[in-house]
């Protein structure tokens, strides 16, 4: 196993509560002791330039920079639990460690969830970062975070949805300061917009344009990939409506809007437009087709949802989208929020088509050559409480639990067969070199080549920084 030379110790203070049910609790100041082993449309021109030079690798940003074109960001709504997972604490407690066991994998000395055993196969491709935190154990606003990069506009609420106001999601930054496909989205999200029905806001803010505007929205391509009848409703037409017919009406269209100038500078007009370009596209619906994936490779992901929809991601970076955001499913049961029957839920309903789809898509970018320049990442809003709650380990749940949690990253020049960060003997706090969510996803900036002094300006023309983390640059061989 690789070892990294840690980032500096912090001190982390704030407040966080264990999960929607508990009273908010103060988290006690404390220091970390020990660090271880383990331009255009308002961009200034000059930076613009500057990005997209140093994206395209004429530039050096130090290492790791720029080696990613593009990513594959799997969001694990509802938090997976890091002891169950890949951070487990065999000697623990058994309140603490609950009934997985741990089993080796191809690194010598890295460890994880014996439910993961397709992904302990491919571990030699991929880091373990053991040592996420934040402080905030709400769904939405710490989802927010997580996807963006950013801060929720207001921290500790489950109370608020999206808004103009959210920071945009990391496709949507990635779009506007890349340039994007001639004909297919530059920002797609799978399978929905992440929910959670116990959250009052209901959708998690940041998974949008944000205060970049509509324009930069994900195409959201929503249902079931693994059913026979399932299709893009946007790449659909009506009975009756030839191709020919829409590009007839684009240009029809097009000449009313020459004479509405008001029109012109409108979300509207770049939606419409992006609308009928994804119509009159054969390549996008190329890129959407699954059915010209052989059985044996929709097989290997898995005929589920999930696995379809990581495969779907493969095809559309494979065809010029530079990133696709795949969140969990709508499952009806409060997706990887595990606060009851944590451990059967883990070993029937959720490890299994994860572990399936993570592996099948790390081996399926190497052999086609594409691991190399794809960031993936794996990961959810927080982790779970180390204590299991409503009874034995067999049939208990585990609340939420922001202080300490996993993530996985691969690809795009991530050092593979590596673990960053080391959590306490019960997983609950990072022992040595925290990360942020701010910083994972500073991580992944760095990885596509987005300078660190890059801005956008929100929608009144203020500028807004684009890191507000720090890249784990340790992790890029």
């Amino acid at each position: 196993m690789k070892r990294f030379i840690p980032r500096e110790a912090r001190d982390y203070t704030g407040q966080g509560c264990a999960d929607l049910r508990h009273q908010q609790s103060l988290m006690t100041r404390r220091q970390v002791l020990q660090a271880g082993s383990l331009g255009v449309l308002g961009l200034g021109l000059p930076q613009f330039w500057s990005a997209r030079a140093l994206a395209t690798g004429s530039a050096s940003g130090g290492s790791g920079f720029g080696k990613a074109k593009r990513c594959i960001f799997l969001f694990m709504w509802g938090g997976p639990s890091q002891l169950d997972t890949f951070d487990m604490k065999p000697d623990a407690p058994n309140e603490v460690r609950g009934p997985f066991k741990p089993i080796s994998t191809r690194v010598p000395d890295i460890q994880i969830c014996e439910h993961f055993a397709s992904v302990a196969q491919v571990t030699d491709k991929l880091s373990i970062v053991r040592s996420l935190n934040h402080t905030d154990p709400a769904h939405l606003s710490s989802g927010h975070a997580t996807l963006t990069g950013n801060w929720a506009p207001k921290l500790n609420s489950d109370a608020d949805p999206p808004s103009d106001r959210d920071t945009p999601h990391l496709g949507a930054t990635l779009a506007r300061l890349r340039e994007t496909p001639d004909t297919l989205p530059p920002f797609v999200t799978l399978p929905w917009k992440a929910y959670h029905p116990a959250a009052p806001g209901g959708q998690a803010p940041g998974q949008h344009g944000g205060f970049l505007g509509r324009t930069y929205d994900p195409l959201l391509v929503t249902g079931d990939p693994s059913q026979p009848n399932w299709r893009v409703e946007a790449l659909s037409l009506a009975d009756g409506i030839s191709y020919d017919r829409i590009n007839s009406r684009q240009a029809l269209l097009g000449e009313i809007d020459a004479q509405r100038e008001a029109l012109q500078t409108s979300d509207v007009t770049g939606l419409k437009e992006q609308a009928f370009n994804l119509l009159a596209s054969q390549a996008a619906r190329d890129a959407f087709d699954l059915s010209q994936e052989p059985d044996s490779v929709r097989d290997r992901y898995g005929r589920n949802i999930h696995g379809q929809c990581v495969l779907m991601a493969r095809r559309l970076i494979e065809h010029g989208v530079p990133l696709v955001n795949v969140n969990w499913h709508n499952d009806g049961r409060n997706f990887w929020d595990t606060h009851g029957n944590n451990f059967s839920r883990l070993k029937q309903d959720l490890i299994p088509p994860s572990d399936q789809a993570l592996s099948a898509l790390l081996e399926d970018l190497e052999v086609r050559g594409m691991l190399d320049d794809t960031i993936v990442a794996w990961v959810g809003e927080f982790g779970r409480n180390p204590q299991i709650d409503g009874g034995n380990a067999g049939d208990g749940g585990r609340s939420h639990w922001p202080f300490c949690y996993s993530g996985l990253l691969a690809g795009g020049g991530i050092t593979g067969g590596a673990v960053y960060g080391r959590s306490d003997k019960h997983a609950a706090r990072p022992a040595d070199s925290p990360v942020s969510p701010l910083d994972y996803a500073a991580t992944i900036l760095h990885a596509l080549g987005i300078p660190h002094e890059t801005t956008m300006p929100d929608r009144v023309g203020r500028p807004n920084k684009v890191y507000n983390g720090r890249p784990i640059t340790e992790l890029f061989g």
